[in-house]
């Protein structure tokens, strides 16, 4: 690619993986628009991290969300079967959860709700907590129009729990208070 811009989308088009063109609202773009933010907002949280353990965990879920947006940008559904690194499998989804058991077993139970916040490793986690809440709803609400591999939203699902357990394992980490609600 020369050019950065097309042209292509002037007219509030946008084209999917097997050359359908749709408008840039359609709910699928919006679905793979939120994955997109959410892996922006996961970006910035792993450039606030000093941990190597950390840095390369969100690392991966950065590769795993382009997975998930090539396949939400595909109304065929076969970019997972053609290229492996677009699939999104149970073993993906099984390394967050082993993610989030190892921090979770640090913290102490939750007994009322957590306030967003903390130190800004925390706070950035949180963010990208509510994002990937909204690319969840986008998600369903496609996948109640067209068809959605249910790997992808066990996938968002999951992934949202592990960055509310990051964000408080984090905060604990560096000392800052958990405030409560």
């Amino acid at each position: 690619m020369n050019k950065i811009y097309t042209r292509t989308g002037d007219q509030g088009q946008t084209g999917l993986i097997g050359g359908t063109r749709v408008p840039k609202d359609h709910a699928r773009v919006a679905a793979y628009g939120d994955v997109d933010e959410l892996n922006a907002v996961i970006g910035a949280a792993r450039a606030l991290s000093r941990d190597a353990r950390l840095t390369s965990l969100l690392g991966g879920v950065q590769r795993d969300l382009f997975a998930l947006g090539a396949q939400l940008a595909d109304p065929t559904a076969k970019i997972g079967t053609r290229k492996a690194k677009a699939a999104i499998t149970a073993s993906r989804i099984s390394r967050l959860e082993k993610a989030i058991d190892a921090r979770q077993g640090e913290l102490p139970p939750l007994t009322q709700f957590v306030l967003p916040g903390g130190g800004p490793l925390g706070a950035s986690l949180h963010l990208a907590r509510t994002v990937c809440r909204r690319a969840e709803r986008t998600i369903v609400t496609l996948a109640r129009e067209e068809r959605v591999d249910p790997r992808v939203l066990a996938y968002v699902n999951r992934l949202a729990d592990l960055l509310f357990v990051l964000a408080r394992f984090e905060n604990r980490r560096s000392g800052e208070p958990e405030d409560r609600w």
